[in-house]
């Protein structure tokens, strides 16, 4: 057992499949971490349906934060401060925080376990069409175009299926401001949340006229009190003190000290841009000298990559990209804005290619027969593919075989959650060799999409010049070195790929352990949770651009063949809807 004086922050990242928590010190050390499944719900009848809870998540938080205690023999009393991410999904509760059933049908409004609405679900598109012909200034904040993905479409689809007495007895939540809430019993929401995924225009706050125009006057009718902010209230800058901390309650049923300070959470994107983009780098073994500064931060794009994907890229003045998200002001930095790119589908999209090929079932047994991960027996197979068909590169391999990403529609920069994947080039092949092929097309898709998302970023006035990775895509280093190639840019990879996230979520808890008591973390926000952040993070590995000539040259023809695709799409979309649209 540690007997230790250090100080102790913990982090709690929620994921799309999973908990994890982690227990680090003042220097961004792992003492302890866990891993938790939690569940989700899908209609076998409806594609677009996933519904989780918000009851098995928080029962998945307390195992995950006893069991890092108990890991790292570290007291209770020693930690001192807690932070939260969690994907943007939509919570639903009554005033007393008891869960409210999402799932349409009888029971829909009611208490019940399913009552969370997945980011990934997509029920709400026809009310994101009708918000997105409002031209209402929320809008301007989100590229243009309002994603299904948000919140307030998935609230006004709960108002249409809702009896509206069950209704208004409704509190909606973002996710991370949930665990907040259900950590503290405090319902104040994070400037995070609101901005991002809510419809709370910067400096503008709450806009009546657009939820009377949609729908949803009743939120503006009771001053918002079903979304936590009323007017002229303010929502809390990343890391900011919720309530007085840890409620008895919720103190016992994570194995913490009650009145353990709490930070104000983030989506976990954005978590992962707190938990990388400080780190200083090495470039061929050797660690550059140089300590990043708050303004170098607006050159580093964060990718966090798991499911899906998020992009964000942070500066000091907002800048409007069509298709992109933002710009939000104060998610994270006090006075710095920032705009979220992302891809839909990136890790699924991997494993559907994979566990869908008929040849699965050969490559799981093979991985097994010579215990290798089956993603190395990927890349074995692709070489001695390269070599036997004298090409330089796997580009030129599959030069032939091109594949679009959006299986499951497009977020950024197109913003069209119609769009769909394809693949041109398939040959009569149900091979292990198919097989490879394939999941090298299906990388370097979602290298050239990230190309286009980088490429529309800095067409608008942002100025990326490196991309720094978390998440689970950061341990695949071919993937890695597609996205230095294609993009031109390096990447650089975290210490721990997988724990870049959570890192960002115990820094929360540190600035919220440290703020003076009053001011709750306001005052002097930007520079003091920089100053955590570079102390925090740890050095990155740099993967450079290093395609050939030649390679370079293939790489701009496949990059100019994923645009034209797009292009192709939406006019054979609009042909098959003129054909239904004509008279006979």
């Amino acid at each position: 057992m540690s007997s230790s004086p250090e100080n102790y922050y913990i982090g709690i990242d929620v994921g799309t499949g999973s908990v994890r928590a982690s227990l680090v010190n003042a220097s961004g050390k792992t003492i302890a971490a866990s891993v938790q499944e939690t569940k989700t719900w899908r209609d076998p009848l409806n594609s677009k349906i996933f519904e989780q809870s918000t009851t098995d998540i928080w029962d998945a938080v307390g195992r995950a934060t006893k069991s890092c205690l108990k890991a790292s023999g570290a007291d209770p009393s020693s930690v001192k401060g807690i932070g939260f991410d969690a994907t943007c999904s939509l919570a639903v509760t009554d005033f007393d925080g008891a869960p409210v059933c999402v799932t349409k049908g009888k029971g829909i409004g009611e208490k019940g376990e399913r009552n969370v609405i997945l980011w990934a679900d997509h029920r709400a598109e026809e009310e994101a069409d009708l918000i997105n012909g409002t031209g209402s200034i929320v809008l301007d904040y989100v590229g243009g175009k309002m994603s299904l993905e948000m919140e307030i479409p998935k609230i006004l689809w709960l108002r249409n299926n809702m009896p509206p007495e069950r209704f208004s007895k409704c509190q909606f939540f973002d996710l991370p401001d949930f665990l907040t809430y259900q950590a503290t019993k405090d319902s104040a929401r994070s400037v995070c949340s609101l901005t991002c995924k809510c419809s709370y225009v910067p400096k503008a706050g709450w806009q009546k006229d657009f939820f009377k125009q949609i729908g949803l006057g009743e939120l503006s009718d009771r001053d918002y009190a079903q979304v936590g902010v009323r007017e002229g209230e303010e929502a809390l800058i990343a890391g900011m003190r919720v309530g007085d901390g840890l409620s008895k309650k919720a103190a016992e049923e994570l194995g913490l000290v009650e009145g353990t300070h709490v930070g104000s959470a983030l989506i976990d994107a954005y978590a992962g841009w707190m938990g990388t983009v400080a780190a200083r780098y090495r470039e061929n073994g050797v660690l550059s000298p140089v300590v990043p500064s708050l303004e170098e931060s607006g050159h580093r794009l964060a990718a966090v990559a798991g499911t899906s994907t998020c992009h964000i890229v942070q500066s000091p003045k907002g800048i409007f990209v069509n298709g992109v998200w933002g710009p939000y002001k104060d998610p994270i930095i006090a006075g710095w804005w920032m705009n979220e790119g992302g891809q839909s589908s990136t890790g699924q999209l991997i494993d559907f290619m994979l566990t869908t090929h008929p040849a699965y079932a050969e490559l799981v047994q093979l991985g097994k027969d010579q215990q290798k991960n089956i993603h190395v027996v990927l890349q074995e197979i692709l070489e001695r593919l390269r070599v036997e068909n004298n090409a330089e590169s796997l580009t030129e391999l599959i030069k032939d075989l091109h594949l679009y990403p959006d299986f499951h529609g497009n977020r950024s920069p197109i913003a069209d959650p119609r769009m769909r994947g394809s693949i041109v080039g398939i040959e009569l092949d149900d091979s292990l060799v198919d097989l490879a092929r394939t999941y090298q097309a299906t990388l370097l898709a979602i290298a050239l999409q990230t190309r286009h998302i980088v490429d529309t970023l800095n067409v608008a006035g942002h100025k990326v010049t490196s991309i720094y990775m978390s998440g689970g895509q950061a341990k695949n280093r071919e993937l890695m070195q597609l996205f230095a190639d294609v993009c031109g840019m390096p990447v650089v990879l975290p210490e721990d790929s997988g724990g870049a996230v959570v890192l960002g979520a115990a820094m929360l808890g540190r600035f919220a352990a440290e703020s003076e008591a009053g001011a709750k973390g306001r005052e002097g926000q930007a520079e003091r949770l920089w100053d955590i952040m570079v102390e925090m993070t740890p050095a990155g590995d740099m993967v450079s651009p290093r395609c050939s000539p030649r390679e370079k040259k293939l790489l701009e023809a496949k990059y100019r063949i994923f645009l034209e695709t797009i292009e192709i799409q939406k006019r054979w979309r609009k042909e098959m809807e003129t054909a239904l649209t004509e008279e006979v």
